[in-house]
């Protein structure tokens, strides 16, 4: 088992930026794949980016590629999201999970039901 809590989610302007943090406690985080997901109301939750064992291979949508950056510290069993050139359609509730994987090149994971663990989100609102 492995439990997810996120945190650094919050209200910015257009523009900004911010850096949710996802602390893993459970059982060895190093050899999960993780990723970020988020869900605007009304919508259906969407890959954001995804991040192998050692972090060595990402995986980013298009709608936020070049703006936003994935990255994990294994040593402290937390994963990041930094997020820059905030826009008010990046407005969602911003959720970390993870799945285990025998494989460290493994990354690509982007469906929901591909994911095992799951945080319990965190509100990310971007003003105009």
């Amino acid at each position: 088992q492995v439990q997810l809590v996120e945190s650094g989610g919050g209200l910015v302007q257009a523009g900004g930026s911010l850096r949710l943090s996802c602390a893993a406690s459970g059982r060895t985080f190093s050899s999960y794949v993780m990723g970020w997901f988020r869900q605007a109301p009304g919508k259906e939750r969407e890959i954001v980016a995804t991040i192998s064992w050692t972090g060595g291979r990402t995986y980013y949508a298009d709608s936020v590629k070049g703006r936003f950056t994935i990255s994990r510290d294994n040593a402290k069993n937390t994963g990041y999201l930094q997020m820059n050139s905030l826009k008010p359609e990046d407005t969602a509730v911003y959720y970390c999970a993870a799945r285990s994987t025998p494989y460290s090149g493994s990354y690509r994971y982007t469906d929901v039901s591909d994911y095992n663990y799951w945080g319990q989100g965190t509100q990310v609102t971007v003003s105009s």
